[in-house]
């Protein structure tokens, strides 16, 4: 137990530490965000990635160790005393926690003590009567600490097997999920806002299938709305709703003539088809734009009423050229070629997970509350009686939790009964 309770120490204040610490970045990001002493440190010791750690998963491996054993080795101990709390031989020999002698009849105390109909039987030459109920509450901690292990190598196998994939894209578009095979189509999106402007809801509607549109295949598929905080399960996958942002028709004309056409996030770019190296980014979208002095570019609301551009253009990995636009006649023009944004819309950021091992985990869970519910709700209670030589019983009884209250109720049970003393 004293192992048990280290293990657990520690592993608890691993995680609080790892709370305040952002997962998943790169060194130099720690190092920019806290300095270098501590960017070595939250790196060597993998408190970046403290859940999938060496040295945490040693720690757990060591503590499901320590459940797993302890839960053995009183396995066979808990058994012989569930056993023993249904023996009248085991109950005549064993301690009470109170009794009342002198009773005429004791069949009342165990109706009043709401006992099953106790089971009368010879032990040692003495009649003897016995009942008792909740013998399942001895299995309570037992349970319990079942349930912890599975859910503690539910959640540790999950964290270190898991899979996480992002797909983003507008309205209509089909992409691959990283390389499972499965595809995601964004039937829908929209960011519904308030009165004031502010946002309420992102909520997507999506398609996963097993096959791309335009394949030969039959797509196999299955759709669901995702919302923020509401997840959808579609093919083993946990698809959450993540983060958006604002995209652009663009298009490229050369000479009057259509070159490409195409859809771009904010953050990407475009590569002119006829000229390698020249590329026009669409860096950021303001849909309701307004420059503040000393402060710089900004949305005064998240509606469309003054919509603006920020794109550049890059040679080669060269800057030639960045700027505002606005959504007038005039595109911009970059020697033969002439480009212009439109349609601007939102799209939306998915971030779908793969969990194999998350029933487990839920499972653990369960086992778990099943246990605390046997443990606390369960109260192991035992009664019985014994005749003496002038007729009259002696009504003893035991409750190994809740002592008490078990004793408040027995004696008043025996209130109505008794011709002698109760203990």
């Amino acid at each position: 137990m004293g192992f048990a309770i280290t293990l657990l120490t520690v592993l608890a204040a691993v995680c609080v530490v790892a709370s305040f610490v952002t997962q998943g970045q790169s060194y130099e990001w720690y190092q920019q965000v806290y300095s270098e002493g501590t960017a070595r440190l939250i790196v060597g010791l993998g408190l970046d990635h403290a859940f999938r750690s060496w040295w945490i998963i040693a720690l757990t491996a060591f503590l499901c160790g320590n459940l797993l054993l302890c839960n053995l080795t009183r396995l066979r101990p808990l058994v012989a005393r569930t056993r023993a709390e249904a023996d009248p031989a085991s109950a005549l020999h064993g301690p009470a926690d109170v009794f009342g002698s002198g009773i005429a009849d004791p069949l009342p105390v165990f109706e009043k003590l709401r006992l099953p109909k106790p089971k009368a039987s010879q032990v040692e030459g003495q009649k003897v009567l016995f009942s008792g109920k909740n013998r399942l509450g001895l299995w309570g901690p037992w349970v319990c600490h079942l349930g912890i292990l599975l859910l503690i190598v539910g959640f540790t196998l999950g964290q270190m097997l898991h899979r996480e994939y992002t797909v983003y894209g507008v309205i209509g578009d089909t992409k691959p999920i990283g390389d499972t095979g499965y595809y995601l189509t964004i039937d829908d999106f929209q960011v519904k806002l308030r009165d004031d402007d502010t946002v309420e809801q992102y909520v997507a509607d999506v398609t996963v299938q097993r096959a791309p549109q335009g394949s030969t295949t039959v797509p196999d598929s299955k759709s669901a709305t995702v919302s923020v905080n509401h997840p959808a399960g579609l093919y083993g996958f946990k698809v959450y709703q993540n983060s958006t942002g604002y995209a652009a028709r663009i298009t490229v004309e050369e000479d009057g003539t259509p070159l490409q056409t195409g859809v771009v996030c904010a953050g990407e770019g475009v590569e002119i088809a006829d000229a390698p190296g020249l590329t026009v980014y669409l860096n950021a979208f303001y849909p309701d734009f307004y420059l503040q002095p000393g402060v710089g570019p900004t949305t005064l609301s998240g509606r469309m009423n003054n919509p603006a551009y920020l794109y550049s253009i890059t040679y080669q990995d060269s800057m030639v050229g960045m700027n505002y636009w606005l959504p007038t006649d005039d595109p911009i023009t970059v020697n033969d070629y002439v480009i212009t944004f439109s349609e601007p819309q939102s799209y939306t950021l998915l971030q779908i997970k793969t969990d194999r091992f998350q029933s487990l985990a839920l499972l653990g869970g369960l086992v778990t509350m099943v246990g605390l519910i046997l443990a606390f709700y369960l109260l192991p209670v035992k009664v019985w009686a014994v005749e003496s030589e002038d007729g009259t019983w002696t009504v003893y009884g035991r409750s190994r939790k809740g002592g008490a209250l078990f004793r408040e109720a027995f004696e008043e049970a025996l209130q109505s009964q008794t011709k002698g003393e109760t203990l």
